[in-house]
């Protein structure tokens, strides 16, 4: 299996970085011109839960909408899913991402290292790494920091 990983540094805790990635309407609000719409379709987030991304048009020339299903939880640190429909589905199969929210040593209450982590396989000998997936994945983490929620 291949992998790909990439990181940022957010300017805010890993609870609260977690509990942003986890809500839908919160990820439909970050910057919709990358990710236009979050849902859970099936489930609540817990491991057999089903959720659909409808990519914004600053990225859905490489990836339109993804469904994912989700393996694994740690609670308020890591999820996985695997996707499962999807135009990213049509390029690699298997395709198994974790994000991870981890405090950084010492500022645990104001910084935390957000990671990306894909393991692939291509189905095509002539497809790339995802890296526009994880270049599109961290560039979005990265807006986590400007977003300034009414009701949060």
């Amino acid at each position: 299996m291949r992998s790909l990983k990439g990181e940022v540094v957010l300017n805010l805790p890993a609870e609260k970085a977690w509990e942003m990635y986890r809500n839908d309407q919160i990820m439909s609000k970050i910057k919709p011109e990358m990710l236009a719409h979050a849902e859970y379709i099936q489930g609540d987030g817990s491991p057999g839960s089903l959720r659909l991304l409808k990519l914004g048009p600053e990225v859905n020339n490489y990836v339109k909408e993804s469904t994912e299903k989700i393996e694994r939880v740690e609670s308020g640190t890591s999820v996985t899913y695997r996707v499962v429909g999807g135009d990213l589905r049509r390029m690699y199969d298997p395709y198994r991402v974790t994000f991870t929210f981890t405090p950084l040593q010492g500022k645990e209450n104001s910084t935390c290292i957000a990671e990306w982590k894909a393991e692939y396989e291509v189905l095509n000998p002539a497809t790339p790494p995802p890296e526009k997936a994880r270049d599109a994945a961290l560039g979005f983490l990265k807006w986590f920091d400007k977003f300034e929620p009414l009701s949060y």
